[in-house]
């Protein structure tokens, strides 16, 4: 069992004091929005296995049979197939989809053939690997997730009573789903000049004078993102998505082409080990809207909000339709529980503390805001705590 030394990530969205009082030290006054753990080459964590620290990416990459276990590595490959974080947005993150595995594979030759710099910041693909992820809320946390149907879109649209949305309005009821979806997104996010500047300009007053009407519903929250992002057409965008707000222990699957965006709130995300994004506003990064066309599913419905659900052992599975990775919960009383350990496993303690005891004796302990690795030994890990909540990453073989 290896304790993890993790990095967090400081991006200009992150809360600022979230995950400072997870891990129970001081806020630094900067925005600190990810916290990974995982062999991720862009931040792996580091262990110390008594040489001083090594990055948890190097120790599997120098014996990945040991670390992953030979069925892990015959169906995953000599890598970490995942990566564990905590999230904290203060602000939101870009209205964005990721590739599936053929799109990203083809997308990523395409760039490397032309030769497009990996840290160029027009660089859609930065890996060949697809990236589904998980988000389950630690507290109450706000989102957008799937596309609305179209009727609801448009009923939505006209509620706000700006002129300028008529011919979308038009679109979403006039056209199939998916060619009414593509087309009003397109037409969005191609839109410029004098045009977008006041269309942009009176949604943002539309929403905020309904946001003062219903001050703890969805238009507060496309407030708030107007406000964070002024003049950005993602704001047309975003509402064309459905809003969902996680309470605790709440969780959302994001699968290929699904567009989505965090909007504020903690929570453990659970993702594929890539960094391929597609993005579509709300952003000033970069926005290639005809590869984000060529990747987004057009279809509208209600966004599926996941509840973990208890086997006979006390485990809680959040379940999702991918093996590369696999996340559960334990919220622990006075009886033990036991994790297999055919495959490797991150641990993170999010409540109280919780004891590790190894098959040879040797035991670690977690306060809140640590994490472990289990590399793939074969035999059970212990796991005790009365009153501490453990969340428990690993693969499905």
């Amino acid at each position: 069992m290896d304790r993890l030394v993790n990095t967090v990530r400081p991006y200009a969205w992150g809360s600022v004091d979230a995950i400072p009082e997870l891990l129970k030290v001081a806020p630094t006054g900067e925005p600190q929005a990810e916290l990974w753990m995982g062999a991720h080459p862009g931040s792996p964590s580091r262990v110390d296995r008594g040489e001083g620290g090594r990055s948890l990416a190097a120790l599997i990459a120098a014996d990945p049979e040991r670390e992953l276990g030979a069925a892990a590595v015959a169906k995953f490959g000599p890598e970490l197939p995942f990566l564990l974080k905590v999230l904290a947005a203060g602000t939101p993150l870009s209205i964005q989809a990721h590739p599936d595995l053929a799109q990203a594979r083809a997308g990523f030759a395409d760039e490397e053939a032309r030769g497009v710099p990996l840290d160029a910041p027009h660089r859609n693909y930065k890996d060949a690997n697809h990236k589904p992820e998980m988000i389950c809320a630690l507290g109450e946390f706000e989102g957008l997730c799937g596309f609305r149907a179209p009727a609801e879109a448009a009923d939505l649209l006209q509620s706000l009573g700006v002129p300028a949305l008529t011919g979308l309005v038009e679109i979403l009821r006039g056209k199939p789903e998916s060619e009414a979806l593509s087309e009003t997104l397109a037409t969005i996010l191609t839109m410029t000049g004098e045009t977008a500047r006041t269309t942009v300009a009176e949604v943002a007053a539309a929403v905020e004078r309904a946001a003062g009407a219903e001050p703890d519903g969805q238009f507060a929250a496309y407030a708030f993102a107007a406000r964070e992002f002024p003049g950005d057409t993602g704001l047309l965008a975003a509402l064309l998505l459905n809003y969902v707000r996680l309470q605790p222990g709440e969780a959302l699957y994001l699968g290929a082409g699904v567009p989505h965006a965090y909007l504020r709130g903690l929570g453990i995300e659970i993702l594929a080990n890539s960094d391929n994004v597609l993005r579509g506003g709300l952003t000033p990064k970069h926005v290639d809207v005809p590869e984000l066309l060529r990747v987004v599913i057009f279809q509208g419905g209600e966004p599926g909000v996941l509840r973990p659900v208890a086997d006979a052992d006390g485990e809680e599975l959040y379940p999702a339709p991918i093996d590369e990775f696999r996340l559960s919960r334990f919220t622990l009383g006075d009886a033990a529980r036991h994790l297999p350990g055919p495959a490797p496993q991150i641990l993170l303690c999010t409540e109280g503390a919780a004891r590790l005891t190894a098959a040879d004796g040797s035991t670690l302990t977690l306060a809140r805001g640590e994490s472990a690795f289990l590399p793939a030994t074969g035999t059970d890990t212990e796991l005790t705590g009365p009153g501490a909540t453990v969340f428990r990453a690993t693969v499905t073989l």
